[in-house]
């Protein structure tokens, strides 16, 4: 006689397809802390070109109001060319009022000059 009693089987164990893509990761949200901005790209340069030439052994300086500047001492300006000195300034939200000097002594000749923030302002002094 037979048995009516089942056996049970247990499952074939499971198979992973290597290149079936793994399981999202659960994400979860805490309430009241929002995900931080992000942060805003910086203000572009303002640069300031000065065409004179002023000889040999002598440098341009500017003195103002501005990142990095003050009117007690001057800046010195970087000579690209003979007659052609640049000075490029970071980090200016409002325009920047300044007067160019001479070897750090002789103020140009004049009113303030002003260069608005994040543009290249182009002049020639006179000493």
């Amino acid at each position: 006689m037979k048995s009516t009693t089942k056996t049970k089987k247990s499952p074939a164990p499971a198979t992973t397809d290597p290149l079936a893509p793994a399981p999202a990761p659960k994400i979860t949200r805490v309430p009241g802390v929002k995900k931080p901005a992000a942060s805003a790209p910086s203000a572009a340069p303002t640069v300031i070109k000065a065409e004179i030439d002023v000889g040999f052994g002598n440098t341009l300086y500017l003195r103002g109001d501005g990142p990095g500047l003050s009117w007690n001492k001057g800046v010195p300006l970087d000579c690209t060319a003979g007659d052609l000195w640049v000075i490029t300034i970071s980090g200016a939200k409002s325009p920047i009022t300044f007067k160019v000097l001479l070897n750090d002594e002789t103020w140009s000749k004049g009113e303030d000059y002003t260069a608005a923030p994040g543009l290249t302002t182009s002049l020639i002094p006179v000493f």
